[in-house]
């Protein structure tokens, strides 16, 4: 057995979690399978998995060489795209990750008109929080919000968002608008337990930020429960701009607190490859880049 094949075998066990998975996913026989993770260890010297009557795990040396043996196949599968044609058509599964929120606010239309014009790809959206690892995941592309940590990845621009207070109009005609931060210690809040909420919230001073914990009347689990909440009056609520696109645009909600806001963050469209990338990555950032430039949830 080839050490191409060897490490897709390898692969294929580490995606599977057990040595028979693994046979009836490539259609070879469990005593195929263990000849070729074993000639495989053999090779490099090193134990790679470790076997336990639940499955296999990986040893610290494995786990090193699934995130290479990834990385190869990948590099290769792209190349034999690439000498096939595959990059001159759209067509295929393209994988999206993407904020909560993000996807009902902002991306349908865009990614209903792009599948109008590109019908042979199918899109399948993730919603994450962090950003992701492409490669790691499975990810074509991810739509971030938020600086980039160092990433092999490139980035596309695709506007700015902002961290905002807003409140219904029952809710302020009843409570008031507050002036300054300091005013909310006389309001109401929803606030939200969901990943990358804060119980603190912030705003710009003259000199420093400036943190306020406000008292909630209600905590909800989902940023969408608490926005609803927000818009029945219950309480002020700070969430990103982009998250409550609709409900300031139909006057659900009114933001306040404006000359505070904490400082805008960058959207940008996240992706492999550059030009290499497959026909169905590049015209997706072709085509969703300037019309998120132009979506009025972005900031210019």
């Amino acid at each position: 057995m080839s050490r191409y094949r060897q490490m897709q075998v390898f692969a294929a066990v580490v995606q599977a979690g057990s040595l028979a998975a693994a046979a009836r996913q490539l259609a070879l026989s469990p005593a195929t399978i263990m000849r070729s993770i074993g000639a495989l260890e053999a090779r490099l010297n090193n134990t790679l998995l470790l076997r336990g009557p639940r499955g296999v795990d990986l040893s610290p040396a494995g786990e090193q060489f699934a995130v290479s043996c990834r990385q190869i196949l990948e590099h290769t599968a792209v190349a034999e795209r690439s000498a096939a044609g595959v990059h001159a058509h759209p067509a295929g599964q393209l994988t999206l990750s993407l904020p909560l929120l993000m996807d009902q606010q902002v991306l349908m239309p865009i990614a209903l008109d792009y599948l109008d014009a590109f019908p042979d790809v199918q899109l399948v959206t993730r919603a994450s929080e962090e950003v992701p690892n492409l490669l790691e995941e499975g990810l074509d592309i991810a739509l971030v919000v938020g600086h980039l940590p160092n990433s092999s990845g490139f980035a596309m621009p695709a506007g700015r968002v902002q961290p905002i207070v807003c409140g219904s109009p029952d809710y302020l005609a009843t409570w008031g608008r507050p002036q300054t931060p300091d005013d909310l210690r006389a309001h109401r809040s929803v606030l939200t337990t969901a990943l990358g909420q804060h119980n603190e919230w912030r705003f710009r001073g003259e000199r420093a930020t400036r943190l306020v914990k406000p008292a909630p009347v209600l905590t909800c689990t989902t940023q969408r429960a608490a926005i609803h909440a927000a818009t029945l009056g219950l309480g002020l609520i700070r969430c990103m701009s982009y998250e409550v696109h609709h409900e300031l645009q139909s006057g659900l909600l009114e933001p306040v607190l404006s000359d505070f806001a904490s400082p805008d963050l960058p959207a940008q469209l996240l992706y492999r490859d550059g030009r290499r990338a497959a026909a169905r990555v590049r015209t997706f950032i072709d085509f969703a880049t300037p019309r998120l430039r132009a979506h009025p949830a972005f900031l210019a």
